[in-house]
């Protein structure tokens, strides 16, 4: 009922408003999380199926990028080719309807640099899982652009999940949940730093393979709490690697402020992210297995044969 009302208020509340109210109400209920955020013990449990990760990997190293607005995607090949330059590729979620339009020559480019994409939801507008029906309707659509693209992967806007219904997607693996984040508007978590098989009778195929976040967004710990370095992605990443699991985190080319201007009061310096994947560079060279969500999902099928 809350999330409903808030998405209906949100038009009418100045952006930066709304910031400040969010980074007040995280800063209030740190004190409460601190036991289950950024690190949820328990989470670091091994699937029974697991021996590990391709090549005797320490552990698998995912990057996302959820691209919400035309200022993200004028952003993306900048992005790609800073991440390449670094030696990492990773995979971009693109809104179908709003506000930009989606390329074909765009997605050509980030596969032939050996990157990837997805779909994210289809509006944006926080009302995919309002009901069953609604969201069986766009489901439709959603499927449309699944194919178009030619890709299997999916993640919802704001990571609203029903693993039930996502099921009514053509996909291979899902994107739309996270393993310990009590700030996120729907803040169920998955209790686990690996992925994980939905069986699921709406897919053709019988399930999909969903892949949880398990670093914070970056829209949490460097827009709203304005952390000036990467410390609480290189600290769980630290503890993932050590439980040999998956480092997954989604970050958004909106909200990188690329040229370090700190003008916007809704960018993070992107010195932070490069100083992130410079240090995975140099303290785990050989030890990551980069992969991309589809690689990912691919495998992990595999162990399920």
């Amino acid at each position: 009922m809350l999330k409903k009302l808030f998405y209906i208020l949100k038009p009418f509340i100045p952006r930066k408003l709304q910031l400040l109210l969010r980074k007040k109400l995280i800063l209030s209920k740190l004190p409460k999380y601190k036991d289950i955020w950024p690190v949820l013990k328990g989470s670091e449990r091994k699937p029974e199926c697991f021996n590990g990760w391709p090549d005797g990997k320490q552990f698998a190293f995912v990057l996302t990028h959820d691209v919400e607005h035309k200022r993200g995607f004028d952003r993306v090949i900048r992005l790609m080719e800073l991440e390449k330059r670094l030696g990492f590729v990773s995979s971009f979620n693109f809104v179908p309807e709003r506000g930009y339009k989606v390329e074909m020559e765009l997605l050509t480019i980030l596969r032939e640099n050996g990157f990837d994409f997805g779909v994210h939801g289809l509006y944006h507008d926080g009302k995919l899982f309002s009901s069953e029906s609604e969201f069986l309707r766009r489901a439709d659509k959603i499927n449309f652009y699944l194919k178009q693209w030619n890709t299997r992967g999916f993640r919802a806007p704001a990571m609203h999940h029903n693993l039930d219904w996502i099921g009514a997607l053509e996909i291979d693996y899902d994107m739309s949940t996270f393993d310990t984040d009590p700030f996120e508007p729907q803040p169920d978590g998955v209790g686990t730093i690996f992925p994980f098989w939905v069986e699921n009778k709406r897919n053709k195929n019988g399930g999909y393979i969903e892949l949880p976040y398990t670093l914070p967004q970056d829209f949490t710990p460097f827009v709203l709490m304005k952390e000036s370095s990467p410390k609480i992605w290189i600290d769980k990443l630290n503890w993932i690697a050590q439980n040999y699991g998956m480092v997954l985190v989604n970050v958004h080319p909106d909200y990188i402020d690329f040229e370090s201007s700190g003008k916007s009061y809704e960018e993070f310096d992107v010195k932070i992210y490069i100083e992130f994947l410079e240090y995975v560079k140099t303290n785990y060279e050989g030890k990551y297995w980069n992969a991309l969500p589809k690689d990912v999902a691919g495998f992990w099928k595999s162990l399920l044969l």
